[in-house]
């Protein structure tokens, strides 16, 4: 290549990241996603410095593929060869394609029926071995761990429970950090099993104590009203709610994802499906940028917190926006009122079919 390839991912970050010389590269490009400012949106909401961390510019469409690349990574440098893990839709995709692409096996278990079309997918078309079992995410987890656990067949587990996976995904705080010059005022992200709030608030608290940046936002969670065991205090049994990647009972992460609220001064709340799709409508036309629906409860809580006047204008906010719209596209289809117009082919069949003439 007579280029200059833009540093990988773990490259950028290395002097943050738990790798060696010994650590293997599996890159697929991971990282360096668009900070989109809302321009159209943060008028309406009256929040003028209101971005968009737009995550499903990511390799397998989500930020999965951050912490996947370390998690791989770490998995190969110990010798493994098979790779497990239990998933809502976006996990799957990630190891699926990084293990493809390290050349070794993924096992997938998701709840049957619950995955959005997109991601299960990706994981097919990557040749993981899927298991749908009848249970929720939740029953699932519990199952890779215990496997992940026994001698009989050496696989490691590739959920966030695995430490590599946030040390990964931290890298979007500094991402953050690197594009703004400096650390928001606000970070507002969906929470489903609490990882990513947590690594994001891993990673401001890193770049503060090494003097990149001189302050830490205010960490704001948001989970789906039916599947919200951070807002209620206890585990949901049967969690329901359209956006299926935060479709999260009992999190893994919740003591980090509580602490991160605490630490940093924040909140973990809940918002409604109907605020969530109105979110996801108003991204999609207000911003053009089309993002699954669980990426839009951060800009469902954000809109809700403006309304009601908890948010200064002022506020530097970034919403992070985890995944992408064409990984659920059953939900995309049913909320449109599709029109397409027939018309003869030519200008004047054209024109009259748009009402010009």
């Amino acid at each position: 290549m007579k280029g200059t390839p833009r540093p990988d991912l773990v490259e950028r970050y290395r002097a943050f990241l738990p790798v060696t010389d010994e650590t293997p590269v599996v890159s697929l490009g991971e990282g360096s996603t668009p900070l989109v400012r809302a321009s159209r949106l943060g008028e309406t909401l009256g929040l003028p410095n209101l971005y968009l961390k737009v995550e499903g510019q990511n390799p397998t469409g989500s930020f999965k593929d951050r912490g996947m690349v370390v998690a791989v990574a770490k998995a190969l440098e110990a010798g493994a060869q098979s790779v497990i893990c239990a998933s809502t839709g976006n996990t799957s995709a990630s190891a699926a394609a990084y293990a493809a692409a390290a050349g070794i096996e993924c096992v997938v278990v998701l709840p049957a029926g619950k995955i959005a079309i997109g991601k299960l997918l990706q994981a097919l078309v990557f040749g993981a071995r899927v298991i749908a079992v009848h249970g929720n995410f939740d029953d699932a987890l519990r199952v890779v761990r215990a496997l992940s656990e026994q001698d009989d067949h050496p696989i490691t587990l590739v959920n966030s429970v695995n430490p590599f996976r946030l040390e990964g995904q931290k890298t979007g705080a500094f991402e953050v950090c690197d594009d703004l010059g400096e650390a928001p005022d606000v970070l507002a992200i969906p929470v489903g099993n609490a990882g990513n709030i947590s690594a994001y608030w891993r990673g401001f608290r890193e770049y503060r104590d090494a003097g990149i940046v001189d302050s830490v936002p205010r960490m704001w969670g948001f989970q789906a009203a039916g599947a919200a065991p951070l807002v209620t205090g206890h585990p949901v049994e049967h969690p329901e709610t359209v956006a299926t990647a935060i479709r999260i009972g009992n999190p893994a992460s919740w003591t980090l994802a509580t602490r991160a609220r605490d630490e940093s001064g924040g909140r973990i709340d809940a918002v409604t499906d109907d605020q969530i799709l109105a979110a996801y409508r108003a991204l999609a036309r207000e911003e053009g940028v089309f993002c699954e629906p669980a990426s839009a409860a951060s800009v469902a809580g954000v809109t809700r917190a403006a309304a009601a006047g908890e948010l200064d204008p002022d506020a530097l906010v970034v919403c992070v926006l985890t995944g992408n719209g064409l990984k659920d596209p059953t939900t995309a289809e049913s909320g449109l009122a599709v029109e397409v117009i027939e018309a003869d082919p030519t200008v004047g069949g054209v024109a009259t079919a748009l009402g010009w003439t």
